[in-house]
């Protein structure tokens, strides 16, 4: 059946509000939204909290967490960005975005997300939720985060901010509204915060937005903020840097400080900058892959080598960042990890104390010439080492392998290298005992020292020439 634009218009109006027992309840409730203006999209008739309150309702749980905090709430803000923060977090899996978002990970509160690309409330019901924060009408604290470096917004004509977030008053009309830039929402909702959080390098510490040629005037959120602001909790902008950042390092930090707000875990440390101390207190080459190389001294010539990439443009030597420890996602790729050298995204001085990139760093011609140097030595003595270890105690003259059939006795300097090899090896402690009459204190010869003499150790060949011998 057909209907027309009014029989339509009229049914729409008749949908009754969804209803779905609160967690911990067997009550039914309406959504906060009714009474206010029809929202566009919102076919779910829902805010976040009421979905994420759903969600744990199905999962049948009496509360949402196991501490004092039963939710907290995270106004995800964005300023200069390219949404690849958004994209990295959401990629997350060790805990997942999901985890926390439906509270499924023990001890730590739900998490309700305002984020401008996942919000299920669109225009002014969203931002009401930003104006009761700001008023205190929230039932439980909320954490900010900012995607982006902060732009100077003085500088753009017209009042129309560079990054903005609503316009206010709400429901007003349009020739009474202002566009709120995110500046601003830092401003107004930064004191009231459990905490802030800077994700990615444009808000920790400026970024490409803020490089040379800076046309918009941005900075860090820390930059923005000043050094004496302290959230509600006493806390200084806590910054999680990388272009992308690793999703994991964000959701892991957002995870352990809840649970020290629950009193289920200690105090996270931060370094003197703000950064999760477990995560950037070591450097890339720490963990690389190819550190091996830089060690003795060989250096990858183009890309796709296997060698250290320092000489065609990695800076890991000196760059904070666990991407070679943690992956990109799932503990898989990363820039070295794949082939890719490291230009110090995660760095205060990042771009521009690192350009231009994919060239060797100027330091490196002094570091690695000493290694080439040490290399030198350092990889002829492993290889001595590796060829000897290599090989049975059982083969001598010969080595039977079917796959290297070129690979024989040892030469001359092998055996003086590794006499002296054998002598440092067991210093300070016992060698093993070869002489069949001294095995044992009692005399006893096991049945392959009567046979063979203790010179057992060889292959079948050489056991039936000494045992022919022997007869």
């Amino acid at each position: 059946m057909t209907l027309g634009v009014g029989e339509r218009e009229h049914t729409m109006g008749e949908i009754p509000e969804k209803h779905v027992g609160e967690a911990g309840h067997h009550k039914q409730r309406e959504s906060s939204t009714m009474g206010l203006p029809d929202q566009v999209g919102n076919v779910a008739r829902r805010t976040m909290e009421e979905l994420a309150e759903d969600i744990c309702a199905s999962q049948g749980k009496s509360k949402f967490s196991l501490g004092p905090l039963e939710k907290v709430y995270v106004f995800w803000l964005a300023g200069m960005s390219c949404d690849g923060c958004t994209v990295s977090v959401s990629g997350a899996t060790e805990p997942a975005l999901e985890d926390l978002l439906t509270g499924s990970i023990p001890g730590v509160p739900l998490v309700v997300l305002h984020h401008y690309v996942l919000q299920l409330e669109s225009g002014d019901h969203y931002i009401q939720t930003l104006i009761n924060a700001e008023q205190g009408k929230l039932d439980g604290p909320y954490v900010l985060v900012y995607e982006g470096s902060i732009p100077d917004e003085n500088l753009t004509v017209g009042g129309e901010p560079f990054a903005g977030e609503g316009s206010l008053p709400l429901w007003a009309p349009s020739d009474e509204r202002r566009r709120v830039s995110t500046a601003e929402w830092m401003k107004r909702l930064g004191p009231g915060a459990a905490a802030s959080i800077a994700i990615g390098t444009c808000a920790t510490w400026g970024g490409i937005p803020a490089a040379y040629g800076n046309i918009t005037g941005s900075m860090s959120l820390m930059d923005w903020m000043g050094k004496d602001y302290r959230s509600a909790l006493g806390l200084p902008v806590i910054n999680i840097p990388g272009c992308a950042p690793v999703g994991d390092n964000f959701t892991d930090a957002v995870q352990a400080i809840l649970l020290f707000l629950q009193g289920l875990g200690p105090l996270p440390e931060f370094d003197e900058l703000g950064r999760p101390a477990w995560q950037f207190s070591e450097t890339v080459h720490t963990h690389c892959v190819r550190a091996g190389f830089y060690e003795e001294g060989t250096f990858a010539k183009e890309y796709g080598d296997k060698e250290c990439l320092v000489e065609i443009g990695c800076w890991g030597p000196v760059v904070n960042c666990n991407i070679t420890e943690k992956g990109a996602i799932s503990h898989m790729g990363g820039c070295m990890n794949s082939g890719a050298p490291c230009i110090g995204c995660t760095m205060p001085g990042f771009p521009d104390k690192f350009s231009p990139f994919y060239k060797a760093p100027p330091g490196s011609l002094v570091s690695s010439n000493a290694s080439r140097l040490l290399g030198s030595v350092v990889r002829n003595l492993r290889r001595i080492s590796q060829r000897e270890r290599n090989r049975e105690i059982r083969w001598h003259d010969t080595v039977p392998s079917g796959w290297a059939m070129e690979r024989g006795g040892t030469s001359l300097t092998h055996k003086i290298l590794e006499v002296f090899y054998e002598a440092m090896q067991f210093q300070g402690g016992k060698a093993p005992e070869r002489d069949p009459q001294k095995k044992f204190p009692t005399g006893y010869q096991s049945l392959p020292d009567r046979v063979y003499t203790k010179d057992y150790q060889q292959l079948p060949e050489d056991r039936v020439l000494k045992t022919e011998k022997r007869v």
